[in-house]
């Protein structure tokens, strides 16, 4: 009777921690993503994207050749 017990404790405990480690996955992982999305929209409109200053670049460059 002990030894069934036992195992029976066992499952339980068992399912509990897998049912309990879907909680605390999704706890800790909700959060790091909108912390990274927040972020990476902060870097993005801190560091603009550099195109304008490639293009003045290049347009100088003909510039000076032309001349």
């Amino acid at each position: 009777m002990k030894n069934t017990l036992k195992n029976a404790a066992l499952i339980v405990l068992a399912a509990n921690f897998l049912f309990l480690q879907g909680c605390v996955h999704k706890i800790v992982t909700v959060p790091v993503k909108v912390a990274y999305k927040t972020t990476k929209g902060v870097v993005k409109a801190v560091i603009p994207n550099g195109d304008k200053d490639d293009k003045k670049e290049k347009k100088k460059k003909q510039d000076i050749e032309e001349n």
